[in-house]
């Protein structure tokens, strides 16, 4: 298993009020699996998400990535376990205003102090049919362009875990089949393995396996 997650609970407080969001959940995810986390709005998928990729700590329960326990590990610590072996692709697609489309892709690698980083970038934005937008900033781009953009970043580190959340949301249909279609290729020909949150029943079934949420709960787990 590539990640796993035990007993991972996450409760909020707003007032007095506790809110459990998730519940007690248990999960494990193979090297390689494309997971799709479906449910109704509310229904903790988000949540899910940002624990098992260490954006957020969860109440109690435990993490574990590559058999080894991340759950209270510091931000150090964290941060580059999130640049080298995760890669992230989100519906609003999270781009630097400031960078153009090159150096947002890029960025990742140039923590890494990566000296190929410029020839790999100019190597995915190709790949994506957008090398000729390289100089372009995020506002001088359409949706769909910005999320393949995103998509690049993502996975210039050759991370081994894609976390992608609701990716196609913000697109139009033609965009969105585009983005989904370069996801599901790049997950393939690098063995990646990609955890997504998904409202759709179409994208969820072209998944390995569907697990679907419900007050927090995990109420179904299949292939």
């Amino acid at each position: 298993m590539i990640l796993e997650a035990q007993d991972l609970t996450k409760q909020f407080h707003i007032g007095e009020q506790e809110i459990t969001v998730l519940d007690h959940v248990q999960l494990t995810v193979a090297s390689g699996e494309f997971l799709a986390i479906n449910g109704k709005s509310g229904s903790g998928k988000t949540t899910l998400l940002t624990l098992l990729s260490g954006l957020d700590a969860p109440t109690s329960g435990r993490i574990f990535v590559q058999e080894e326990e991340i759950t209270h590990w510091s931000e150090d610590r964290l941060a580059p376990l999130r640049n080298r072996t995760f890669g992230f692709v989100f519906q609003s697609f999270h781009l630097v205003p400031s960078l153009t489309a090159m150096e947002n892709v890029i960025f990742p690698a140039e923590l890494c102090g990566d000296p190929e980083a410029e020839n790999k970038g100019k190597e995915l934005l190709d790949h994506v049919g957008l090398l000729q937008r390289s100089d372009n900033y995020p506002s001088q781009l359409s949706g769909g362009e910005k999320q393949r953009i995103a998509l690049c970043r993502a996975i210039i580190n050759d991370p081994r875990i894609i976390f992608a959340d609701e990716p196609t949301g913000n697109l139009d249909s033609a965009n969105g089949e585009l983005v989904l279609e370069l996801l599901l290729k790049l997950h393939r020909s690098r063995e990646t393995t990609l955890v997504m949150v998904t409202h759709n029943q179409r994208i969820a079934e072209m998944a390995d396996r569907i697990v679907t949420l419900e007050d927090g709960h995990i109420i179904a787990n299949s292939s």
